[in-house]
C-alpha cells in the first residue's frame, strides 16, 4: 500500500489539552522533514513511544513545518527520530506547550 503525505494544516485543526498534568510539545523542523514521522517517550521508557507526522502548518500568511503532540504527561522526553537514534531530550511542562527546534538536516 502507498502512503500519502497529508497536505497542510490550517488554523484550528489541532487541539492542545494542557493542564491537569499535562503539557502540548511542538517539534519544529525543517520542510524536508514533512512526511515523516517523529517520536517521543518518557525517560527510561523507550518502549512507549508516541509519533505525530511532520506536516505544514498554515497560521494566516505564516507557516512552518512541524510535529504536534497536543497532550503529554508533564515530565522528561526524548526524541526520536525515524532511524531510532536520540535526537535529544525535552521537558513538558503542566499547561505549558513546550517547542523544540529540529536542527537543520537533520
Amino acid at each position: 500500500m502507498t502512503e500519502s503525505s497529508p497536505g497542510r494544516s490550517g488554523p484550528g485543526t489541532v487541539l492542545l489539552d494542557i493542564g491537569g498534568g499535562a503539557g502540548a510539545l511542538i517539534i519544529i523542523t525543517p520542510a524536508g522533514q514533512a512526511g515523516r514521522e517523529i517520536h517521543v517517550s518518557r525517560v527510561g521508557a523507550p518502549a512507549g513511544r508516541t509519533h505525530a507526522l511532520v506536516r505544514e502548518r498554515r497560521l494566516g500568511r505564516a507557516g512552518c513545518h512541524a510535529a504536534v503532540y497536543p497532550s503529554l504527561p508533564a515530565g522528561d522526553y526524548t526524541i526520536w527520530p525515524e532511524d531510532g537514534t536520540s535526537a535529544g531530550p525535552v521537558r513538558i511542562h503542566d499547561g505549558k506547550v513546550t517547542s523544540y527546534h529540529w536542527p537543520e538536516g537533520g
